[in-house]
């Protein structure tokens, strides 16, 4: 196991900044995910980690020690591509032990570290076989065993599950957690897929355009986004967005939705926003935190700590266990996820109940939490 440290890591392909200033500080153990769109950074970030990769600036420590100038195969870490990357000449047990024979390990131990590992991650029988002869989900458990018999102090994973089909996906997600709780390793793990992130990491680093937009546990990211962009990309729908302002009256703070009628504002007890008078405002809230009856809301919400909103129904999509329904609120989309065992009247208003235990309150400019 090993610690990870980045400090103000940057890089430029010529004049395009890819990484602008990342900080990152990793315990030994944990399982970091780097989750983000498409061109965000972070497969340049896990390909300067691994020395891929040369930083313009900034320093990457591996226990305390500085590796930027370091040769990758130097640096202790073993990495598990999206492509695989097998020898298609050599078979399944010459893939696993080939680096270890580079390395003149004696033959006693590659042959005991081969049999932990094929032991391990169940490709015992596929010992013999070309990788063409093998699925798309053991082809990626040579790879990840080829990455696991060298014990490396970080393993650093590259998309890993991209090619494989969705079922697979997620037999091997749950394999490499499996993994993780027993080996205890530390990980750094690139994806796009937020289940798979909120699935599998530890901690978390949200990054968008070359910064981390937030670094956290996936308990906070979820529940308590920094910013409008994490509140967006994680969540399957995401996070609605209310526009309108917050006021405060007294020691009472309320939000009022753009196009409200009279008596439509929503009261926000129990909440630590720190306003003087009033702030134009992004009103988060997801769609499972919304209830279409006030006992479902008495039944899940702390202290009864819920509000209640006229709204009207518009779409419905029907998702197997769960249904998905846009209201119009004020003239804003929200959407509601509900059983989809219940019956919903479309264009006929009634009310839905909010928590305000989860709210999440953002500044419409600087699109930060408040």
């Amino acid at each position: 196991m090993a610690t990870l440290k980045i400090h103000n890591l940057e890089k430029k392909f010529k004049t395009v900044e890819v990484l602008k200033g990342i900080n990152l500080d990793i315990v030994e153990g944990d399982f970091l995910v780097l989750l983000g769109p498409s061109g965000c950074g972070k497969s340049t970030l896990l390909n300067t980690i691994a020395g891929l990769e040369e930083s313009n600036e900034g320093e990457i420590f591996i226990d305390d020690k500085l590796v930027n100038n370091i040769d990758p195969s130097e640096r202790d870490i073993a990495f598990v591509f999206q492509s695989y990357a097998l020898y298609p000449a050599m078979s399944v047990k010459e893939n696993i032990i080939f680096g270890l024979k580079q390395r003149k390990i004696p033959r006693e131990k590659i042959d005991q570290s081969l049999k932990d590992i094929s032991e391990l991650l169940k490709i015992k029988d596929l010992l013999d076989r070309k990788p063409a002869q093998l699925s798309g989900g053991q082809r990626q458990r040579v790879a990840m065993g080829r990455a696991l018999v060298r014990d490396p102090k970080i393993f650093l994973f590259d998309e890993p599950l991209s090619n494989l089909d969705a079922k697979l996906r997620i037999e091997m997600r749950r394999e490499i957690k499996k993994l993780h709780k027993k080996l205890k390793t530390t990980m750094v793990y690139v994806t796009h897929d937020q289940t798979e992130a909120m699935s599998l990491g530890t901690k978390i680093a949200i990054m968008n355009n070359g910064i981390i937009e937030q670094f956290d546990t996936p308990s906070n990211i979820y529940n308590k986004p920094d910013t409008v962009f994490v509140a967006d990309f994680v969540g399957s729908p995401s996070m609605n967005f209310i526009n309108g302002i917050i006021k405060k009256n007294n020691e009472e703070i309320s939000f009022f939705p753009n196009n409200h009628e009279k008596n439509n504002e929503i009261n926000l007890r129990n909440t630590n926003i720190k306003i003087n008078s009033e702030k134009n405002v992004l009103f988060g809230i997801r769609p499972e935190h919304i209830f279409l009856k006030k006992e479902h809301a008495v039944r899940v919400v702390k202290d009864d700590n819920f509000f209640k909103i006229e709204v009207k129904p518009e779409l419905h999509e029907y998702i197997g266990h769960e249904q998905i329904i846009t209201f119009n609120y004020c003239d804003q989309e929200i959407l509601g996820k509900f059983s989809s065992t219940i019956d919903i009247d479309l264009d006929r208003k009634m009310t839905l109940f909010i928590d305000l235990n989860n709210v999440s309150i953002f500044d419409q400019d600087t699109k930060k939490r408040i």
